[in-house]
């Protein structure tokens, strides 16, 4: 089955060029079947980026999934056309009334700045508080983790000395959670954040569990008991070359960046970057999508 979006989304003709299956809104009102709706709250300044990373991840499962986009009214970014926000995205006045079946928060490159000084939080507290009621299950992506960790238990990250960029190799402390079945015992993905939480802060909250940790970057994922909220700091939505960008944008910025850890073959950034972290990346969203939102959300989308 298909993701569902707009018919003249950028993203669909990019994920239709890779052989994705994408479902425009003519053909999916065709089909006598409910879709699971899914919002993403992008607050990434490449929009377009990522969307195309994260509808990549929802496609390939057998639901149908209706995805749409919110961007804050607090804050309007200046890396996107205005035309591509106001024909693609919504405000939290246009679904405040809405339910969802699942919902993902994406990270933002604002870790410097202290969450009460960022100028959408505000808003974006009241988005993670009405998807306590609105919302049957929430996936928090790396600063987005960070954030709802620090709105809904008071946890506070740490700096690191050095930038976290790079491929780690990760241990499930899980393995048998639906989350990552079918992952082997180890996998890997991407990390590019300049801070950390310290898990002990986590095994003081009963609410929380953790579910995959990495010697070298730390705790990487966690839930809530209930599973109504994901936790996930690494970025296995990532394209290849994902990296690679940013590490060339620092580099022709004179910022002198270290070269992204366990990328390169050889630890050259002349050659193509080996990517072993897409099919595990594929897994967390399919599960998660199949575990934890399909399988557990009501038919009725109006009682959750």
């Amino acid at each position: 089955m298909p993701i569902k979006v707009k018919d003249s989304l950028p993203a669909a003709a990019i994920l239709e060029e890779e052989n994705i299956f994408v479902m425009t809104e003519y053909k999916a009102m065709r089909q006598d079947i409910r879709p699971l709706k899914v919002l993403i709250l992008n607050l990434m300044p490449t929009k377009i980026v990522t969307e195309t990373q994260f509808l990549r991840k929802l496609s390939n499962t057998p639901l149908q999934v209706e995805v749409e986009f919110l961007q804050t009214s607090s804050y309007r970014p200046t890396h996107v056309e205005p035309s591509h926000l106001d024909t693609f995205y919504l405000t939290f006045d246009n679904i405040k009334d809405s339910k969802y079946d699942g919902m993902i928060i994406t990270g933002a490159p604002i870790a410097h700045i202290k969450y009460e000084d960022v100028e959408y939080w505000d808003e974006l507290c009241t988005i993670m508080e009405w998807s306590k009621t609105h919302v049957h299950c929430v996936f928090h992506s790396c600063w987005g983790a960070f954030a709802g960790l620090h709105y809904h238990y008071g946890i506070n990250h740490f700096e690191y000395e050095q930038k976290l960029h790079g491929i780690y190799e990760h241990i499930i402390l899980k393995p048998k959670s639906p989350l990552f079945r079918g992952f082997d015992d180890v996998f890997y993905a991407p990390h590019s954040r300049e801070i950390g939480i310290d898990p002990n802060e986590l095994l003081m909250i009963p609410d929380l569990e953790i579910m995959a940790m990495s010697n070298v970057a730390g705790f990487t994922m966690a839930k809530t008991v209930d599973s109504h909220d994901f936790f996930v700091l690494c970025h296995p939505e990532y394209d290849a070359e994902t990296l690679k960008l940013e590490y060339d944008r620092d580099t022709k910025a004179g910022l002198n960046p270290p070269i992204p850890v366990n990328y390169y073959p050889d630890n050259d950034p002349t050659k193509k970057p080996i990517v072993n972290w897409r099919s595990a990346g594929q897994l967390l969203f399919s599960n998660w999508l199949n575990y934890y939102v399909y399988q557990t959300t009501p038919y009725d989308i109006r009682t959750i």
